[in-house]
């Protein structure tokens, strides 16, 4: 079983943790990332017993080949993205739920979104120990094989139990999906120079209010690289510190435009769209104006949300946005004004949110997500014309829930052509598999593929 240990005593080639510290909050010394990924965890001072959940109580248990799937399952985490800080990391079981303390005993619970559940679940890797991201003076250990969160006390009998091995997993991940571990919704997919990037909302807010965008990088759609925080509102965007939602990236004049929606925790919550900018598309991007792009009720009707960029075979590039009402105006050559006097309203019938726009064999395909993303019915459907604005003729509904594998919900989705080929990926979001919610949900990736007349077939969403 490969191994790495959180103290840096044991390295794999294949789970590795750098021995490099930073500071968090200027306190306590964190260490670097974990790896992310499925993993079980082993006391060092036990070797043999696991991390596991046993009736949402965490407790620490002998885990062998022999053992059932249920045990195995059980001592399997998932390493995710930190819900309280990226800096930091959570532990997603099987089920779903998160590792997390309540009255310092360590159990697993559904994520509410809310601030106290997400710093409760959220842990930092600091000398071969996991700290509490709210208490960072307590570390997990095991007292009796019981898991607690406790003071931390400089001895070697607390030391040994509060020291962890990350190993390979008990119950291995035999699926594609979800892509990128952890939870994140609004996926925007393209390509550049020759590799894949991915740009997601970050998800398990209460209310969808995460305040800030990673990027992903592959060349395969398989193995990513995570490229950390690109934007986030806090300290970025003067104008919005909440509400990060549904990022799109585009490329020109040399550069890379982070097209993003924010509000504001208190005062005036409307959504409003604005603008980034970077000299790479990893980021780090700047906010380009100072202020939004799209104001909010400067074009009335709708929420200006969910914004995307289109760039036709001529250069010249058109952005859409809208909740209710959609709407889209060519861009001017700064990639960061328009003319209003140009926007168009474009809303097809059943239209929610999440416009996207591409173009196939000379052919436009306008698509959209229909109904709420809380509901299991959320969906994509499309159309199609003959230019980036129209008119466009309704096609029908082309991704939807597979409740025989557990996929509810998936949408707001974007499309991806492989660099020099004609074939294409659709990415979206779903319920967070196997029994999470609109406001927990990850990230997918299928095929999709065409008919002869150019009309797509109904995409498969797959585990």
């Amino acid at each position: 079983m490969l191994r790495s240990v959180l103290a840096g005593v044991v390295l794999s080639t294949s789970l590795v943790l750098s021995t490099s510290l930073v500071l968090i909050g200027g306190s306590a010394a964190r260490a670097a990332p974990l790896p992310a990924g499925a993993a079980s965890l082993e006391a060092v001072n036990y070797p043999g017993r696991y991390v596991r959940h046993q009736d949402s109580l965490a407790r620490l248990d002998p885990v062998t080949a022999a053992g059932s799937a249920q045990l195995k399952s059980d001592a399997t985490f998932t390493v995710v993205n930190g819900l309280a800080s990226p800096a930091c990391h959570s532990f997603q079981a099987r089920n779903g739920q998160f590792l997390r303390h309540r009255d310092w005993r360590l159990r697993i619970d559904a994520n509410t979104g809310d601030a106290t559940f997400r710093a409760d679940a959220t842990f930092c890797a600091v000398d071969g120990a996991l700290a509490s991201y709210n208490y960072p003076d307590r570390r997990i250990r095991h007292r009796d094989f019981a898991l607690w969160l406790d003071t931390f006390v400089d001895t070697a009998a607390f030391r040994a139990d509060s020291s962890f091995r990350i190993t390979a997993p008990w119950a291995p991940r035999t699926t594609r999906n979800p892509v990128v571990p952890g939870l994140f919704a609004d996926p925007h997919l393209t390509a550049f120079n020759g590799r894949y990037y991915l740009y997601p909302t970050t998800d398990g807010y209460a209310g969808w209010s995460g305040t800030y965008y990673k990027a992903f990088s592959s060349t395969d759609l398989i193995t990513w690289t995570d490229h950390g925080v690109v934007l986030d509102h806090g300290p970025d965007v003067s104008w919005a510190d909440n509400s990060a939602w549904a990022p799109a990236v585009a490329a020109a004049n040399g550069r890379y435009y982070l097209y993003f929606s924010g509000g504001a925790a208190t005062g005036d919550t409307a959504k409003q769209l604005g603008v980034a900018v970077s000299d790479s598309p990893a980021g780090p991007f700047r906010d380009a104006l100072g202020v939004p792009l799209v104001r909010s009720g400067q074009f009335p009707g709708g929420q200006a949300i969910d914004p995307m960029v289109f760039t036709d075979d001529d250069g010249r590039s058109y952005l859409y946005w809208g909740q209710g009402v959609a709407r889209a105006v060519p861009l001017n050559a700064d990639m960061v004004s328009f003319d209003p006097a140009q926007v168009r309203t474009i809303t097809p019938a059943g239209f929610n949110e999440a416009t996207f726009v591409f173009k196939r064999n000379g052919l436009y395909y306008l698509m959209w997500s229909e109904n709420d993303t809380r509901s299991e019915d959320y969906r994509v459907a499309y159309a199609t014309g003959p230019g980036p604005l129209g008119p466009w003729t309704p096609r029908g509904v082309v991704l939807q829930k597979r409740l025989d594998v557990g996929i509810k919900g998936p949408g707001h989705h974007s499309v991806v052509r492989a660099p020099g080929t004609d074939t294409w990926y659709i990415a979206y979001h779903r319920f967070a598999i196997p029994a999470d919610n609109g406001t927990n949900r990850e990230t997918a990736i299928d095929p999709m593929t065409f008919n002869a007349d150019g009309t797509i077939r109904p995409v498969v969403p797959t585990p």
